[in-house]
């Protein structure tokens, strides 16, 4: 059936999926949820959004961001409050950083009423999708690939924006083991590290694969030019406590992704007191700093992610492990601290979430 909304034509699923998914056993990325959102841009505007039943796309075997790379995305989650009510963590932040990702790949900017007003409109449509757990949450992916019917090397005039939903477990069920890379490159200055454009991880995925094979679970890029200073995970942005400080690579330099977990950690350390320094890195100083006993903790943070645990660095052979989690104040204290924001038991003084 088929009813109209201010901002989108509502076509609705005759019956749910729901039944068909075990919610409180859910892995990340494996089920999606009855709804998605699909508007086109054509002609220099964007054209009425539709949210309809998930379904697969039918789509020309010319179309540009097969051959091309055109094709940007973003990941955000929504929770449920002790009553049951959804909640979205920071969707603001992750469209400014949509249209920032748009903008060096030559798309154009998704409107905010389509992108968060279309994310609203679907969790709500879908809230019955969202895990009550602990850790678990319903993941949001918006994203946008070019759609001209053209084999040209050219910026397209044509794009698609979709938005679909997965129920989700957490990503990494436990501390995670990392692989100091040094001989692949990520992003250089001027590139597109600082873009969630698919290119970014299609390119990792020989070297992550390789470093799997020999018991790793991710990749620890280090920059470009000296192998020398490191970047971000494959999947997260990192952060390393050495003595009483917390220590973070700056994003100022177009090769590391500006993470939204990422700035909210900084800004509820900044607010304990922590003392955080965004700055150059080097893996010589994290090895240094562990070999004297002062790397305490190491840890991930991404919206997929969510706060992951470092268990051990791997650089060439030297394999730093950290101290049993259980010892950890920093990152376990996050976990929490956020956890509550998220799932509404805490007071959000941040304005950070949006209820649909």
């Amino acid at each position: 059936m088929s009813v109209s909304t201010a901002e989108f034509v509502v076509n609705k699923v005759e019956n749910s999926r729901i039944n068909e998914v075990d919610l409180a056993n859910v892995q990340f990325g494996k089920n999606y949820s009855d709804h998605m959102l699909v508007a086109y841009y054509e002609d220099g505007a964007w054209k009425q959004p539709e949210i309809m039943p998930y379904n697969n796309l039918s789509l020309s075997p010319a179309t540009t961001f097969m051959h091309y790379g055109q094709a940007i995305f973003e990941g955000i989650k929504a929770y449920k409050d002790p009553n049951g009510n959804p909640l979205i963590f920071r969707p603001y932040d992750n469209w400014k950083r949509m249209n920032r990702s748009a903008h060096r790949m030559a798309m154009p900017d998704v409107p905010m009423e389509i992108f968060v007003e279309g994310i609203k409109t679907l969790v709500q449509l879908d809230r019955d999708w969202i895990p009550t757990g602990e850790d678990t949450s319903l993941y949001i992916r918006p994203f946008m690939f070019a759609v001209d019917e053209f084999i040209g090397v050219r910026p397209a005039e044509k794009f698609m924006f979709i938005i679909i939903t997965s129920p989700a477990g957490p990503y990494y069920n436990k501390p995670v083991s990392i692989f100091v890379q040094d001989q692949y490159v990520r992003a250089f200055p001027g590139g597109i590290g600082y873009t969630k454009a698919a290119g970014n991880y299609g390119m990792s995925m020989y070297p992550t694969m390789k470093i799997k094979e020999k018991g790793y679970d991710q990749i620890l890029w280090t920059d470009g030019f000296e192998h020398k200073y490191v970047q971000e995970i494959g999947t997260m942005n990192v952060f390393f406590v050495i003595g009483d400080k917390v220590i973070t690579p700056d994003i100022n330099q177009d090769t590391i992704l500006a993470g939204v977990t990422r700035d909210s950690v900084i800004t509820l350390l900044q607010e304990k007191g922590v003392v955080v320094e965004e700055r150059n890195i080097s893996i010589n100083e994290i090895q240094d700093a562990h070999h004297a006993g002062m790397l305490k903790e190491a840890f991930g943070t991404g919206t997929a992610a969510s706060i992951a645990p470092i268990y051990a660095l791997t650089y060439h052979d030297d394999k730093m492990e950290l101290p049993p989690l259980e010892k950890w104040d920093v990152a376990n204290w996050l976990k929490k601290e956020l956890s509550d924001i998220r799932y509404g038991r805490k007071e959000d003084t941040h304005n950070w979430i949006v209820r649909p």
